[in-house]
């Protein structure tokens, strides 16, 4: 059978059993992983990265696939012309990647992707090699893996971007992945939240966090 095919065929088959996931969380049917809304010390629902919300121009960067790594590409583009333009500086600006649906493997460390195969999954090839990749290209990258460095996940953010995750996302895709690294749901979904990039929030759904995030005044922008 022609290799593009069988791929195809693996690809179909994830995307059906993580539709299912997908409705069986949502009827809370999901056994075996704690699909609990994030909360914070208080006990509300995780909201303080709002508070955060407070540039003078404010952008939500809506992304719900990898797009070869240009959610953050856009970002960093959104900053880079507020300087070149306007002659603002970083601090005078929000930026917010919102990551949802396939777009969350690239909040997590290398151990994530390899460990449950994130490349092969998302068909991500590390050029390095011209296997699905192993390790997350897009943050800490090497030389060729992206357009330019600039646009990686851990320089976007170290100038201040905020990245958010889908626990909805998380929860499906890690139990989806989990009998890859023969784990039970429960336990890839513990592993993939202690393997999350610092300073990434975890939401209680992505589509929630556009919505919380427009109330705050950002505009929209889709990013994949």
């Amino acid at each position: 059978m022609d290799s593009t095919l069988i791929s195809q065929t693996h690809r179909r088959g994830f995307l059906g059993r993580a539709a299912g996931a997908i409705a069986l969380l949502a009827a809370g049917g999901v056994r075996g992983a704690s699909a609990e809304t994030p909360t914070a010390a208080d006990g509300s629902p995780g909201d303080e990265w709002l508070a955060k919300i407070t540039g003078k121009h404010k952008q939500f960067f809506d992304a719900t696939t990898i797009n070869e790594g240009f959610p953050f590409a856009f970002a960093m583009t959104f900053m880079n012309t507020n300087k070149l333009a306007y002659g603002l500086n970083d601090k005078d600006l929000t930026a917010v990647v919102g990551l949802r649906h396939f777009a969350i493997p690239m909040a997590f460390s290398d151990e994530i992707w390899k460990k449950y195969k994130i490349g092969e999954m998302l068909n991500v090839k590390d050029k390095s090699t011209g296997q699905p990749a192993e390790r997350n290209i897009f943050a800490h990258p090497k030389d060729g893996d992206l357009m330019t460095p600039d646009m990686a996940v851990d320089k976007v953010m170290a100038r201040g971007a905020m990245v958010t995750c889908c626990n909805v996302a998380l929860t499906v895709l890690s139990g989806a992945r989990a009998p890859v690294a023969g784990v039970t749901p429960q336990q890839a979904l513990d592993d993939w939240k202690a393997h999350i990039f610092p300073g990434v929030v975890i939401v209680p759904s992505g589509v929630l966090a556009v919505n919380r995030a427009q109330e705050k005044g950002c505009t929209y922008c889709f990013a994949s």
